[in-house]
């Protein structure tokens, strides 16, 4: 049989890291993970007790297709708790993880042949979803001085029926005040384009708050999970807030495309909502990474980076060190025992010079792979 041409997307690169350290700590290796965006805490203990207590009476069948009707009003009430923003529980959208709600809105708003803009760095999988549902993916070329993130004098001269930004980003962490993405979606709205934002790291922000797509439009499309903040990665359960008027079409993609997120994710996510104790302290933690990377990573040799304002990674410009990341993240791994992930993953065309380090896991696991990249990097300059 043939392969189909969408299917020809490009591999996760973090992915493969991860398995290259999996097989070195198989053969006995101690590596530390600073690859991968995945706290290094479980779920909420409130999370998994709710659930331990659900399975003993629920035979978690199928949930109606836009989720859980308690989750929904929950994550509504959120937003008027956390953004002063007053939003109907119905035009929320539970999904398979962010990863189905990127899905269910690319469908839900492009046709085939549409050209949708996304910040390069950027989430690499924006890209490899957009081509295999025959999109065309623009990658923007961000400055330094934005930070990385895209301005709207970036897209004036392109054509696109879609933007999407994140804020906090990932590869950067870095983030978009209000001015910045009111500024974004003006410039996508003037171009009767459709606009999305990632809003996946809120809740991890250090030094200002995250501003919400919501606080300025309901015309967007915002994506979220409980899979950052709230440390449930492999729950896979994830939100999406829809204009009004798109809520009956989203719902019959989902009904098609899903049937509904896994339930006990959402009974997961809905007790989570109320853990802020624990979730603080987590934040706590990855502040405290923060401090750790800011300071340790120039005395390693990695100077070239903007101190994140949100989620849990530093991107920094390595072009001093090498052309080939993906060789150099290789030589880290090898013998320093530390995984990064290589900029190719994040930028196409300038990745080859920049390596993403994420700050996710324990804090001593943060200070031993700093110990161990600065003695790496001594013994590299000779």
């Amino acid at each position: 049989m043939k392969n189909s041409s969408r299917g020809a997307v490009d591999p996760f690169i973090v992915m493969d890291v991860m398995e290259a350290a999996r097989a070195l700590e198989a053969a006995g290796r101690s590596i530390i993970h600073m690859e991968v965006g995945q706290p290094g805490t479980p779920a909420p203990q409130g999370a998994r007790a709710a659930v331990a207590q659900a399975m003993q009476g629920d035979p978690m069948g199928y949930t109606v297709a836009l989720g859980l009707p308690e989750l929904r009003a929950r994550i509504a009430r959120m937003y008027a708790e956390r953004h002063g923003v007053t939003l109907d529980p119905a035009r929320v959208v539970i999904t398979p993880g962010s990863s189905g709600a990127f899905i269910l809105a690319f469908t839900a708003l492009f046709d085939p042949g549409d050209r949708v803009a996304i910040g390069a760095p950027g989430y690499p999988s924006y890209r490899q979803i957009l081509k295999a549902l025959d999109l065309v993916p623009l990658d923007i070329e961000t400055s330094d001085a934005a930070r990385l993130q895209p301005t709207p004098s970036d897209l004036a001269d392109v054509e696109y029926q879609g933007l999407m930004v994140a804020s906090p980003a990932n590869p950067t962490g870095t983030m978009l005040n209000e001015a910045a993405l009111r500024a974004l979606i003006e410039a996508a709205h003037a171009k009767g384009a459709a606009f999305i934002s990632d809003e996946i790291y809120h809740g991890i922000e250090y030094e200002a708050r995250a501003v919400s797509a919501l606080e300025i439009t309901d015309q967007a499309y915002v994506i979220n999970s409980f899979s950052k903040y709230y440390s449930m990665t492999g729950w896979r359960v994830g939100w999406m807030v829809v204009p009004e008027d798109h809520i009956r079409q989203v719902e019959r993609l989902a009904q098609n495309m899903f049937i509904c997120a896994p339930h006990v994710a959402q009974r997961a996510a809905l007790a989570a909502m109320e853990c802020d104790d624990e979730l603080q302290a987590n934040l706590a933690i990855y502040a405290e990474n923060r401090r750790l990377m800011i300071e340790g990573l120039p005395k390693a040799g990695f100077t070239r980076f903007a101190p994140p304002d949100g989620a849990f990674y530093v991107y920094v410009d390595v072009s001093e060190h090498t052309s080939d990341s993906l060789a150099f993240a290789r030589e880290i791994l090898e013998e320093a025992g530390v995984a990064v992930t290589p900029g190719l993953d994040f930028d196409p065309k300038r990745g080859a010079t920049t390596l993403r380090f994420s700050y996710a896991r324990a804090t001593e696991d943060i200070v031993e792979g700093l110990r161990r990249l600065e003695i790496f990097m001594a013994g590299r300059r000779g």
